[in-house]
């Protein structure tokens, strides 16, 4: 696999793109602030080259996202639109209980219970649920999936198809690295319990960050992008999932992989894709301008 080319910012390559879809926890925050240099260069992107989209797994509608990413101080003009898995989970949920009330086994925070309000979905437990949706844990701070196999068991038991509304298997708050809804998805698999994802890696979230853009553009007057670039730190995620889009990659070392990017040249990053099967054309050591 060809080694990535290592620039000091997402200057040296924007001129040769006119859409960016970009991550979000780990490249423009790390879920207690944002980081002021990614904000510059998103804005600066978007001012001189095309509309810019944040593609997130978070396992919340956009309106909260964007919320969420001004609470840390993400200046809101310094992107166009916001696509994320919880959005898409929402909308097949929606789907589900469009005719009827949908018992639903619920994993997650109360704090991410408004992703379902407003649908015609009633909690239960695992005996009388339908379809269970994974949020993430519910307390990320101290648990592991590990706490989690009883519940997993029940389920495979029961036959439940899981909804994974955020495929991210670990994420950094601050200095901590947690466990995401991934992981506990992850482990149902292992069982043999069946699991659809929403969000990164998978395409349809691409599909929809990508007619985001394309909106985005024409509402500025823009002709439709031609040569997206996706921006991220996590290679089974972002990485991956744009190589399957067909997406040119900047990659960003200083994310979700830590210590395992160092030490940070081209020939360790080549190695470190390889064992990820993914690939970058660029690579930073973290988002600027």
């Amino acid at each position: 696999m060809s080694a990535p080319r290592l620039i000091s910012g997402l200057s040296a390559i924007a001129s040769g793109h006119d859409a960016l879809i970009c991550d979000v926890w780990g490249v423009i925050h790390d879920g207690a602030r944002h980081h002021p240099a990614a904000a510059e260069a998103l804005l600066r992107f978007k001012e001189r080259y095309g509309p810019v989209v944040l593609l997130t797994n978070a396992p919340r509608v956009p309106a909260e996202v964007a919320a969420q990413c001004a609470s840390y101080g993400l200046p809101p003009g310094c992107y166009d639109a916001i696509v994320s898995s919880g959005g898409a989970a929402r909308d097949e949920l929606a789907r589900r209980s469009a005719a009827k009330t949908l018992p639903l086994y619920y994993i997650g925070p109360d704090r991410d219970l408004p992703m379902i309000e407003g649908l015609d979905i009633r909690r239960s437990g695992i005996a009388e649920a339908e379809v269970a949706l994974a949020i993430g844990l519910v307390d990320d701070m101290t648990e592991t999936p590990a706490d989690y196999a009883d519940v997993l068991a029940a389920m495979k038991a029961r036959g439940l198809t899981m909804l994974c509304a955020n495929p991210d298997l670990v994420v950094h708050r601050g200095s901590r690295l947690l466990y995401c809804a991934g992981s506990l998805a992850r482990a149902y698999e292992a069982l043999g319990g069946e699991v659809i994802y929403y969000g990164k890696p998978h395409l349809p979230v691409y599909r929809a960050a990508l007619a985001a853009a394309a909106a985005a553009a024409q509402a500025a007057g823009r002709p439709s992008p031609q040569k997206p670039l996706a921006v991220g730190d996590g290679l089974l995620t972002d990485v991956r999932g744009a190589n399957a889009a067909g997406l040119d990659v900047l990659f960003v070392a200083d994310g979700v992989h830590g210590e395992e990017t160092r030490p940070y040249t081209a020939e360790h990053l080549a190695d470190l894709f390889a064992r990820f099967g993914a690939s970058a054309g660029s690579a930073c050591a973290r988002l600027t301008w």
